[in-house]
């Protein structure tokens, strides 16, 4: 990451924002070298992260409500274009998608909003948010100094900000958005893009303040682990770390991380849990000790706030881990941080001629310089469990039918020499494609005689492939989040004569994150062999191959009310079917009473998709947790592998299932299973209390460049800091 050329391009957009905001529009929002001015007046401000799409309208008010209760100011969001732009010109803001409606929820409460368009987003979602369409552009090259990329970048953050400006709500028209985001994470970028990234970013900065949205727009530089889980203690400890520090805006990445429905989730390897260990679950509930604590220290902050944007701290050393942070305000008021970073000895100093005992790794915040308000390391709120109870549903009654392997010849299909990239071929408008060949075996093979059976060699750039021969299973293999590309190497049974191979390559989401996407491959490129014939190794690679897109169950919409109809659904023994792949299973239920929030336990199956009423609830995938889980101190600098539950666990188990997603009967519940399970042992249970379901998380590491810092809960991949810009 090169900071310097990230500080650099900051710099330039900050100079062009105060040139436009001075000039041209006028502004109520802006911001110096302290804090962010609204309406003339510095602010110390407490954002946090929920996105929309995650979640569902009828959430939103609650959360919203209970994200101002916890002391925040600002909500931050994403603007997610593959969802808005599904095909060129063709948008959608309905649902979870109503952007407007969400903006309007929070405004609703008097909150403020910090709107990301990216339009480049990350946040382990697919492909990064960028619409697969964009990557067929002829000529594109992306997140680079491209005309048809800038073209499409350009048109859609018009559209947004039209759309904004239509609605009046940028704070310049009265409406809660004081702050927009243009490109995002742009830091390995620059080293890899060199020059024309660079051109690049000073484009989209120019673009972005030519919009004259009269708000400052800013930009940021830059699978099978247990849970990590980020103590509040030390949570705390580093928001009031920063802000003694002289920061002034601090965001929660995030709040409420919510769920990844439908095939929204990239990584890839990622499930439908975003929790993060978010004071506010993703169901929606609270999570004490993190909300309570928090919201504590909110209050705390706030009423040093007058003082804190006044001036620079002075500071008082006392000893090699202690000191005091002073703030002084014209109007005599006075604010002070004590802090301790001694990771493992408690502390007395002297203040004011007042003792004050600092315990190890914390922090006093003294808004008045006598009295404690809070200390970061004294929690007194209660901690949530997890309760997951059943709830009064009967027993799903299920219904099976496997898909039809032997009718692929009955489906739309295209036929090519050699292997074609998957999503070349899909269009990521499914996790599937089938690769199917034939092979001519002799009847003097000496395998066929009682000899070692053929391997079959089978190389994938991702994500995952199960083996069919002659309509009978032969294994699977998959790759990692950190290692894409697997080989399939298995023994298969082949006969005299003329053998279907059918190769069903799975996608699991589309990367979130690197460089030219327009490059990003996934399926079987090859080689494939097969090996221990009387020639030796027979390539296979560029023989005709068929290709069809899609299950037999998809064409169908075997998932709707309306198509499941299409199917001959048999009530079969579970316990033979548990051994059986490509298996679709359907039930009826009627909604459980109450409003408690509800989950699908899923601990006995093996990988697949699940839907209620025809919607996406996701994918999931039982993956045991491996690690270290061994009791968690909050002293000392934050790292994940320190602090992680789950280890022998699933990732996930609990699936979230959206109660306004229900009928009050005849709720139609559909699987499909890849791998086999045990349909006989889900159950649909309700969430009675706020409970740590996150997998995938961010990286906390303090920076101190200006006055905005972005804070993530938990730890997971390096490369998502805590900043003074936004992750």
């Amino acid at each position: 990451m090169e900071t310097n050329s990230v500080s650099k391009l900051f710099t330039l957009l900050s100079i062009a924002l105060l040139m436009v905001g001075t000039q041209l529009i006028q502004c109520s929002v802006t911001y110096d070298n302290k804090a962010i001015i609204i309406d003339g007046h510095r602010r110390i401000l407490i954002s946090g992260s929920i996105h929309y799409p995650r979640s569902t309208p009828e959430m939103w008010e609650d959360l919203v409500q209970k994200a101002k209760n916890g002391g925040l100011d600002v909500i931050d969001t994403y603007v997610f274009w593959n969802v808005h732009e599904p095909s060129p010109g063709n948008y959608n803001f309905e649902g979870r998608f109503d952007l407007v409606r969400f903006i309007k929820t929070v405004q609703k409460f008097g909150l403020y909003v910090h709107l990301r368009i990216g339009p480049y987003i990350c946040g382990e979602w697919n492909f990064g948010g960028f619409p697969v369409w964009l990557k067929y552009v002829p000529g594109i090259s992306f997140r680079t100094d491209n005309e048809p990329f800038k073209a499409a970048m350009q048109g859609f953050t018009q559209k947004i900000v039209q759309m904004m400006k239509g609605e009046n709500l940028y704070e310049s028209q009265g409406g809660p958005i004081i702050l927009s985001q243009i490109e995002n994470e742009y830091g390995a970028e620059t080293k890899a893009l060199g020059a024309p990234g660079k051109a690049y970013m000073n484009w989209a900065a120019s673009m972005a303040v030519g919009l004259g949205t009269g708000v400052p727009w800013v930009m940021c530089k830059e699978d099978d682990a247990p849970d990590p889980v980020r103590p509040v203690q030390d949570l705390a400890f580093a928001v009031s770390r920063f802000i003694q520090k002289g920061g002034s805006f601090i965001n929660y990445y995030m709040y409420h991380g919510g769920t990844n429905f439908g095939r929204t989730a990239g990584g890839p390897f990622i499930t439908t849990s975003y929790d993060y260990d978010a004071p506010i679950d993703e169901y929606g509930l609270i999570r004490d000790p993190k909300y309570s604590h928090l919201k504590e220290l909110h209050k705390a902050i706030k009423l040093c706030e007058q003082a804190l944007v006044s001036s620079d701290p002075m500071v008082t050393t006392f000893g090699s881990s202690q000191q005091a942070h002073v703030f002084s305000a014209g109007s005599g008021n006075c604010a002070a941080f004590l802090s301790n970073f001694d990771s493992k000895s408690a502390a007395s100093v002297m203040f004011n001629n007042m003792h004050y005992d600092l315990p190890p790794w914390s922090i006093s915040i003294l808004p008045d310089c006598r009295n404690v308000a809070f200390n970061t390391a004294k929690v007194g709120a209660p901690t949530s469990s997890l309760k997951m109870l059943p709830t009064n549903s009967m027993l799903f009654s299920w219904e099976i039918y496997n898909e039809e392997i032997s009718s692929l010849e009955d489906s739309p299909t295209m036929t090519a020499v050699g292997l074609l990239e998957q999503i070349n071929v899909t269009r990521d408008s499914s996790d599937y494609l089938w690769y199917i060949t034939s092979v001519d075996i002799s009847s003097s093979e000496s395998f066929l005689r009682g000899g070692q059976k053929p391997t079959l060699i089978v190389h994938s750039r991702g994500h995952a492939v199960h083996v069919f021969i002659n309509g009978q299973f032969s294994g699977s293999a998959h790759g990692t989040r950190e290692a894409m590309r697997f080989t399939f190497t298995g023994p298969v049974n082949l006969q005299a004569g003329m053998n279907r191979i059918g190769l069903l390559s799975v996608a699991v989401g589309l990367p979130n994150n690197g460089v030219h996407y327009e490059m990003w491959n996934a399926g079987i490129l090859g080689p494939v062999s097969l090996n221990g014939l009387n020639q030796g190794k027979r390539d296979l690679s560029w023989q005709k191959w068929t290709y069809k897109v899609g299950l037999k169950g998809e064409a169908m919409n075997l998932v709707s009310p309306n198509g499941v109809s299409l199917a001959e659904w048999v009530q079969g023994s579970l316990v033979a079917q548990s051994q059986k792949h490509l298996t679709w299973y359907k039930a009826y239920f009627n909604a459980p009473d109450g409003n408690e929030p509800l989950a699908l336990d899923m601990r006995s199956m093996g990988k697949g998709q699940v839907w209620i009423n025809g919607q996406s609830i996701g994918r999931y995938w039982m993956i045991y947790a491996n690690g270290n889980c061994r009791a968690c101190n909050y002293a000392g600098t934050y790292r994940a592998p320190n602090c992680q539950l789950g280890c022998g666990e699933p990732t996930q188990r609990w699936y979230h299932v959206p109660r306004s997603w229900l009928n009050p009967t005849q709720n139609l519940l559909v699987i499909f299973e890849e791998l086999g399970g045990d349909a006989s042992k889900i159950s649909l249970k309700e969430d009675e209390n706020p409970t740590l379901l996150s997998r995938w998380s961010s990286d906390a590491k303090q920076r101190n460049w200006v006055w905005w810092q972005h804070l993530p809960f938990t730890s997971r991949w390096g490369n998502m800091n805590l900043m003074s810009a936004i992750r």
